[in-house]
């Protein structure tokens, strides 16, 4: 059977109708992942967590050991991963509480560890569509059935972080065509690519971008917004945990 993984900030464990299991600090090649993996029990079906910043939320989005974690999700038998993240809005669909599953994204990263075929095996995979069309619209599908109003596609801008972009770096962002912009969305989705797993992102909108506002972007509303939008998110994965196992216990999902 298919198993799918969920990464994100901590607390899925504590959610309404989550039983929580053991939790698995896999070895990798490339040290150890962020947070011990967490098998829990969500609407049926048995789910891995992983918190992509650690249990203290303590790892900044440039310090994370990306290929830690998506090797160890695959070693546990993890096929499919939703990603779950926070981002800035730039696009106007995307309001402050508004989920949206991005469909393209352009990385402005760098210095990351970025690829597990550095030398001197090189592989050289195809990204021209870097989120998975089936888990996209299986996220999609539990969106309307949950009653949740999403964003269907958009440009996730990837940048470095720790700190948030300035207006400008946003203005050109937006010539790219960037609709959210976030610091966690790559190498993540490269790296699931490589291994042959299906990766999507679930994202909420914590903010406007830099200079999309006329007030400074702070905390309090970052969080006050994320409050609600999880809300959202947490529905729609509760309803993709029934809907996913439900499916492919049957038929099987593809992995790109």
């Amino acid at each position: 059977m298919e198993r799918l993984a969920i990464i994100g900030g901590t607390g899925l464990e504590q959610m309404e109708g989550v039983v929580g299991g053991g939790g698995h600090t896999p070895e990798t090649p490339y040290g150890p992942p962020s947070s011990p993996l967490i098998e829990v029990e969500w609407g049926g079906a048995a789910l891995i967590f992983l918190s992509r910043h650690g249990e203290d939320h303590s790892i900044p989005p440039h310090g994370i050991n990306y290929r830690a974690n998506i090797w160890a999700l695959q070693q546990l038998g993890v096929s499919s991963i939703v990603a779950v993240a926070a981002v800035g809005g730039i696009g106007e669909a995307m309001v402050p509480g508004q989920v949206a599953i991005p469909d393209q994204l352009i990385d402005y990263t760098w210095g990351r560890e970025h690829t597990f075929f550095d030398g001197p095996e090189v592989e050289h995979i195809d990204f021209s569509w870097p989120y998975c069309a089936t888990l996209r619209s299986q996220l999609l599908q539990a969106a309307s059935v949950a009653g949740v109003s999403v964003v269907d596609g958009g440009t996730y801008g990837a940048t470095q972080g720790p700190r948030l972009e300035s207006a400008a770096e946003i203005r050109r962002m937006e010539r790219d065509g960037c609709d959210l912009v976030g610091m966690t969305g790559m190498p993540e989705a490269a790296l699931a690519r490589e291994l042959g797993l299906c990766y999507a992102s679930c994202a909420v909108s914590a903010n406007w971008a830099a200079g999309k506002s006329d007030h400074e972007i702070t905390m309090d509303e970052i969080s006050e917004n994320l409050q609600s939008g999880m809300v959202d998110v947490q529905s729609v994965l509760r309803q993709l945990a029934q809907d996913y196992f439900q499916g492919s216990s049957k038929n099987g999902l593809p992995k790109k």
